[in-house]
């Protein structure tokens, strides 16, 4: 009788283990010491964990070339944040490749110092925005939560999360988090002719404005802080080359003689994107170091 128990026991206990294991779990805190970059991210079982990132790309300001007036507002911004003075939320849009990301994380470099760590999340965890921002908020350092080349489709539901944790919440925003997000999309939601087809007379010929639209901006709206990149132009590509080629330590007449090539590199590309600047560059660098 006494065995037939245990094995109950044994099995109760371990049914018990199996439901446990797939139930939601509170995020646990990290180490915190172990990285001034984290990302947020999905285990199999559905459980939410923060990761440090273990190897974080340098990037330095003065790197970055040709977005002078956009690298002012997003430097003041961020240092106004880590000073503890009021800060905003920021949404960085425009041209593929001109240094969205890598400002952000540039500003991560120079602040890091005085308490400013990043937490990297996906869109597709969006949705977990308020754990993540519980979990920070009593800490003493800064947190920028950042997302990369968002947009989000109709219906998705990070959207709302994310509208929710801009503005709008019952619970107040933490003063030590920002959420800093980059988007080809100004407006981070698809725009169809068919919305602007929502314009309609009511019965006393009033006219009002389509909801659909409005829905589509508010979300963007929320951002305190919107700053455009725009494509560069040949001489501004060719000075973003040479930047990078002197990081690399090429002599100043190879500079110059690297323009024809850097220029039939971006037009096999078709773009004259810093990124397209930085891959020609390695590449130069990189085949001109064996010769």
């Amino acid at each position: 009788m006494n065995e037939k128990f245990d094995r109950l026991i044994d099995r109760a206990e371990q049914l018990m283990a199996r439901i446990e294991s797939i139930l939601p779990q509170p995020l646990a805190q990290p180490d915190w010491t172990a990285s001034i970059a984290f990302r947020y991210r999905k285990r199999s079982s559905g459980h939410g964990v923060i990761e440090p990132v273990r190897h974080v790309g340098a990037m330095h300001l003065d790197q970055l070339k040709e977005i002078e007036q956009q690298k002012e507002k997003i430097q003041r911004n961020t240092e106004q944040f880590v000073r503890g003075l009021p800060a905003n939320n920021v949404l960085l849009t425009g041209a593929r490749g001109t240094g969205k990301s890598s400002l952000i994380r540039a500003c991560l470099h120079t602040y890091a110092d005085q308490g400013l760590r990043l937490i990297e999340v996906d869109k597709a965890d969006m949705v977990d925005l308020p754990d993540i921002v519980e979990v920070v908020s009593q800490r003493p350092e800064k947190f920028i939560v950042f997302c990369d080349d968002l947009s989000f489709e109709e219906g998705e539901p990070g959207y709302k999360a994310l509208k929710s944790i801009l503005d709008g919440s019952v619970a107040a925003t933490t003063p030590n988090v920002l959420i800093y997000v980059t988007s080809n999309r100004r407006h981070l939601l698809p725009e169809y002719m068919k919305d602007n087809l929502s314009y309609a007379p009511s019965d006393d010929g009033e006219i009002h404005p389509g909801e659909v639209v409005e829905e589509k901006i508010s979300l963007s709206e929320r951002f305190g802080l919107w700053v455009s990149f725009y494509p560069f132009s040949q001489d501004e590509y060719l000075t973003i080359v040479a930047q990078w080629l002197s990081s690399f330590q090429v002599d100043a007449a190879a500079i110059e003689a690297a323009k024809p090539e850097a220029l039939v590199w971006a037009l096999e590309r078709g773009s004259r994107s810093g990124r397209v600047a930085f891959q020609f560059a390695r590449d130069y660098a990189g085949k001109h170091a064996q010769a």
